[in-house]
């Protein structure tokens, strides 16, 4: 597999007398004679002070460049965009979120495939960052490492011992919302939450989205080892930007490439890995993404097939106790996968981008301490929080062609209630701010999939706002939309087709019966036969919420939700 040629692209752009004018422009910023005769290697990282996830990756890439030029190469530094979704969520500009994925991976493969780099270090933070990346080095498929860009450390109040031993993050301060609505929090105590909830750099901290995407990533392959539990600001992250730029040359010598790593076998280590640590519901939407980027045929059912012997072992937010932060100190997620490994669970012989395969990379890891005598953040096989996965892929008539549940079984498994129709977030916030949902409602948020957004707004504040009202346990939530990693309680999204589209969700009425069955993999609206084919005939769609502009665009070439919402699938 080795190579003699490790600058099999650079070489086209500055090699001859011809290439004089590309190796001018490269002098103007900083190249000598003697770098034309090293690989290039891209640093894509997407710095910016918008957000705390992303506030501290111009530094990371920094290292990086370090760890590139020391190991021979030359590193050459780009930025692609970042949007911030605790910022945005809640708000239309959150359409423009899972828009953002596809525009990372399309600028980092542009940049990449014009500028003839050899190799790339992609740097990501905020969580459409990381599928981004790996979207574009699938499609690129140059030797590359991808670098997590770190967690976030917990909130803590300052004044108040009891307080510090509830750490905070930013799904603390979209359930207070939900509190103050309720009267339990004050305007100052609100504010109090605000102020104290995000204490720096990083992403946010439970195993949201952001922390699902870095552990599949590194059980991918495609991170180096320990990569995904690290926090932001800890010397540990400069150390593996160093080694990262250092692995992309000698993955050149190597000849290992991304589709190399990335096989189906690796697709289902991801798959098991964040089944077993409760990860978000988006691991589907971004790993059918991916996996598409790389010709490899994955579909929402083989999520089902591998969860139905995959256990919930990790008691990490949204609906667990402990942050990433918690999970780093008793060792990130290596002891997981050797656990996994041990049982079979893992396939060991897939390779990585230390070029060493998952078995070699793990032999020498060592176990968690004892349960729950030494640390509870990990259960034991034989004491899970539940034994199947929490991810669930359910069809029925309002779901002809998948939805995804993220239902742990402490809000239950199954769910019958009243509908509360609402066309857009918007108005479903304001209806459960307000207390027009009441225990035993099924609260529908339609027209808001990757067509009638567009984007596929994420429901966080709608789930936070019921989770702060104190009605977790007692109302469901479904939508063509998204969840965010942070969203828990008796949820159910992805929903397709999408209202938009003439998905059923679309005939859904105030006061209908609608059941979900999380052990069936269900959910239906209870009419008969005959009265829901009248409302799918007479059923008028909206079609995409926008014709213009990316969101335009966007909704004219993204696929399903159980297609990964990928936008050049039917091209």
């Amino acid at each position: 597999m080795a190579s003699n040629n490790t600058r099999q692209h650079s070489s086209i752009v500055v090699d001859g007398n011809d290439r004089a004018p590309a190796r001018s422009m490269l002098r103007a910023v900083g190249f000598q004679d003697e770098d034309f005769k090293k690989p290039q290697i891209g640093v894509a990282g997407s710095p910016s002070d918008l957000t705390p996830c992303n506030m501290h990756l111009g530094e990371l890439a920094a290292h990086a460049t370090t760890g590139i030029n020391n190991a021979g190469g030359k590193a050459i530094n780009f930025s692609t965009i970042t949007v911030s979704d605790g910022i945005s969520m809640g708000t239309k500009g959150m359409r423009y979120s899972l828009v953002s994925r596809d525009v990372i991976a399309d600028s980092i493969e542009t940049v990449v495939a014009a500028e003839g780099f050899d190799g790339l270090v992609a740097i990501g933070g905020c969580d459409k960052n990381m599928p981004g990346c790996m979207i574009a080095l699938a499609r690129l498929n140059r030797p590359a490492v991808f670098v997590y860009g770190g967690t976030i450390l917990p909130g803590l109040m300052p004044h108040d011992e009891e307080e510090q031993r509830n750490p905070m993050d930013i799904v603390s301060v979209f359930e207070a919302v939900g509190k103050h609505a309720k009267g339990e929090l004050t305007d100052e105590e609100l504010k109090e939450v605000e102020k104290y909830a995000i204490p720096g750099a990083g992403s946010c901290g439970g195993m949201y989205t952001a922390n699902t995407m870095a552990s599949a990533i590194e059980a991918l392959g495609m991170s180096l080892p320990g990569s995904s539990a690290q926090v932001a600001i800890g010397q540990p992250k400069r150390k593996d930007c160093e080694n990262a730029g250092a692995a992309v040359l000698k993955l050149l010598e190597l000849d290992l490439k991304p589709r190399d790593i990335m096989t189906r076998k690796a697709f289902e280590n991801a798959i098991t890995t964040c089944l077993a640590l409760g990860g978000s519901t988006n691991l589907i939407l971004h790993l059918l993404a991916i996996a598409h980027s790389a010709d490899v045929n994955l579909t929402i059912d083989d999520f089902k097939i591998i969860g139905e012997r995959v256990p919930l072992l990790a008691d990490l937010k949204p609906f667990g106790k402990y942050n990433m932060s918690h999970l780093i100190r008793i060792g990130g997620i290596r002891p997981m996968m050797k656990m996994l490994l041990d049982r079979g669970m893992l396939h060991g012989d897939c390779l990585t981008v230390t070029g060493e395969t998952i078995a070699e990379s793990l032999q020498d890891v060592q176990p968690y301490a004892s349960f729950p005598d030494e640390q509870d953040i990990i259960r034991p096989f034989d004491q899970p929080i539940k034994e199947s996965t929490h991810l669930r892929i359910l069809r029925g008539n309002l779901a002809p062609e998948g939805a995804v549940g993220k239902i742990t079984g402490k809000e239950g498994l199954y769910f019958k209630g009243t509908a509360k129709v609402y066309e857009g977030e918007e108005d479903a916030l304001i209806g459960i701010l307000r207390g027009d949902v009441v225990a035993g409602d099924v609260v529908v948020i339609r027209n808001e999939g990757p067509v009638g957004g567009p984007g596929m707004r994420e429901m966080l504040s709608p789930t936070s706002a019921v989770a702060g009202r104190g009605l977790i346990q007692e109302v469901a939530l479904i939508t063509d939309g998204r969840f965010s990693g942070g969203s828990h309680g008796f949820d159910v999204g992805h929903i397709t087709p999408e209202a938009a589209k003439g998905g059923p969700i679309g005939i859904v009425k105030q006061g209908d019966q609608i059941e979900i069955d999380a052990v069936k993999n269900t959910i239906s609206v209870l009419i008969d036969d005959a009265e829901y084919d009248a409302r799918m005939a007479a059923f008028k769609p909206t079609g995409a919420g926008s014709k213009r502009g990316i969101l335009g665009k966007y909704a004219a070439t993204v696929a399903t939700a159980s297609e990964g919402a990928v936008t050049d699938k039917h091209l």
